[in-house]
């Protein structure tokens, strides 16, 4: 327990009506899990308003309410709190009740549209193989040092967070690398929290359904290096155009990666093969098993904050040479009769477009290149042209079919991604709306060495259709009609 003054530190209060002296027993924003000595915080959310149920949230036990807007009829004995902002105000209660636990660790956040999930992966992996304790946020799964927890959003609630890293300080993990999402930034999640490094990878086109434009998106990037402190680290790519736009107003201590132009951090592909790469960063030669132009610029950004954090140059690169793919990013296997799949998270116009390019840079013109790609559901519309107009252009066969459909009606969504694709690429589709089916069809179509990109899940072990959720695991499906076929 902890007493409710300490817990509204740094907090930006309007008016307080009721006692801070009270112990609080636990925190939520979901009144359903409130409890006798809890303090509730009403949030306003995209779905429902949690200013709605702040009687629920006394009726279950609730002794003190945070809220935007106080409740018309007050009630004895319950501490009332109004703030200009409930998910702000969240954030800094969370961290000052699980006491702060950012501040006992290194906490670094990784923020960019594509390359998050595997730069904090890898950056976990790396400092596990050096011996730490280690702690991992991200899309994939939660790592407390060896144990691990699911992970149901990129960028975890404040209070999620907050938990986990209590839990890491327990375990006393050191370093800790985390996934920071634009709506885990827009919703204030990582509000409170210390980070000694940010890291951004790229921006392009992505969750333009929730952000109304481009500018807007990568503005709400920008603000989470602008809040960084000055004796943290902004390690940014800048062959992306934004990569400088990130600095422009840090306090954090400036830091660049590239491939294609000067930077403090600058790799060159010496080899590119479907068993790994061969770069040299800076002045000195490395190879990983990792795949793809877009994976030199996650290796070269592992190495930057490897060194930044304090590892000694030659055991990183030591490091890098050992390390594995991450589960469902360019994931692939070679059946007996010499096709390959590869299975890629590859959701966004330029994580397709990287992907695709990466296979046509190794593979030869005798080999066919068949991607399987959909769309999800309920999620931007706009890139569902850019998606049929990238993979059609870039693959011998494409086959388009569903990919978390969700609420939206399949079809529906196929029309909207067959709609970019040009009139004289037409004959290389097909459209089957069954994702195991489409994946049984490209493994029938592929001949020996040809090569089957299916794009869009990766990790993910499931479909979302309507509201429930069904197992469906790409990597499992196209690995069992593969053995199918050597028979």
């Amino acid at each position: 327990m902890i007493v409710l003054k300490d817990i509204l530190y740094k907090v930006t209060i309007n008016t307080v009506i009721g006692s801070t002296v009270m112990d609080v027993h636990a925190v939520d924003f979901d009144s359903r899990k409130i409890e006798k000595g809890d303090l509730f915080v009403a949030i306003q959310g995209l779905i429902s308003d949690g200013h709605k149920f702040i009687d629920t949230a006394i009726k279950n036990g609730a002794t003190c309410v945070v809220c935007e807007t106080l409740p018309k009829i007050l009630i004895d004995g319950v501490t009332y709190v109004e703030v200009d902002n409930s998910k702000k105000a969240l954030a800094i209660i969370a961290s000052n009740f699980y006491q702060a636990p950012s501040e006992n660790l290194r906490l670094v956040g990784v923020t960019g549209t594509n390359g998050k999930t595997t730069v904090a992966s890898l950056l976990y992996q790396l400092f596990k193989k050096a011996g730490y304790k280690v702690g991992l946020l991200s899309t994939v799964k939660i790592m407390v040092d060896n144990t691990e927890f699911k992970a149901t959003h990129t960028t975890p609630d404040s209070l999620t967070i907050n938990k986990y890293l209590s839990e890491m300080n327990a375990a006393g993990v050191e370093f800790c690398f985390m996934e920071v999402s634009s709506h885990g930034i827009h919703q204030y999640r990582t509000e409170g929290l210390c980070f000694q490094g940010g890291i951004f990878t790229n921006l392009s086109h992505d969750h333009l359904d929730y952000h109304n434009t481009f500018a807007e998106y990568r503005d709400v990037k920008k603000k989470f290096f602008d809040e960084l402190p000055s004796n943290a680290f902004a390690l940014v790519n800048v062959d992306d155009k934004n990569g400088l736009v990130m600095l422009q107003n840090t306090k954090a201590k400036k830091y660049t990666y590239a491939l294609k132009q000067y930077a403090d951090y600058k790799t060159q592909i010496l080899e590119n093969q479907f068993s790994g790469l061969l770069l040299k960063i800076n002045d000195s030669e490395v190879w990983t098993r990792l795949i793809g132009n877009f994976n030199a610029y996650n290796v070269l950004a592992i190495y930057a904050t490897a060194e930044l954090l304090g590892l000694e140059k030659v055991e990183v690169l030591r490091l890098i040479s050992d390390l594995e793919n991450v589960s469902g990013r360019f994931q692939y296997i070679e059946s007996a009769n010499k096709i390959t799949a590869i299975v890629d998270y590859a959701h966004t116009p330029d994580a397709l477009k990287n992907v695709l390019e990466t296979i046509n840079s190794i593979r030869t013109k005798n080999e066919a290149l068949i991607a399987v790609v959909g769309c999800g559901g309920d999620r931007d519309k706009t890139k569902r042209p850019k998606m049929g107009h990238i993979a059609t252009a870039l693959s011998t066969k494409v086959i388009f079919t569903s990919d978390n459909p969700r609420s939206e009606k399949p079809e529906d969504i196929l029309t909207e991604i067959e709609a970019g694709v040009e009139p004289q690429n037409f004959k290389k589709t097909l459209t089957i709306e069954d994702r195991k089916q489409a994946i049984k069809t490209a493994c029938q179509m592929a001949q020996p060495n040809d090569i089957i990109l299916i794009a869009g899940k990766g990790h993910e072990t499931y479909q979302e259709i309507k509201g429930e959720r069904f197992d469906f695991d790409d990597f499992k499906i196209v690995q069992g009609f593969l053995k199918q076929l050597e028979k």
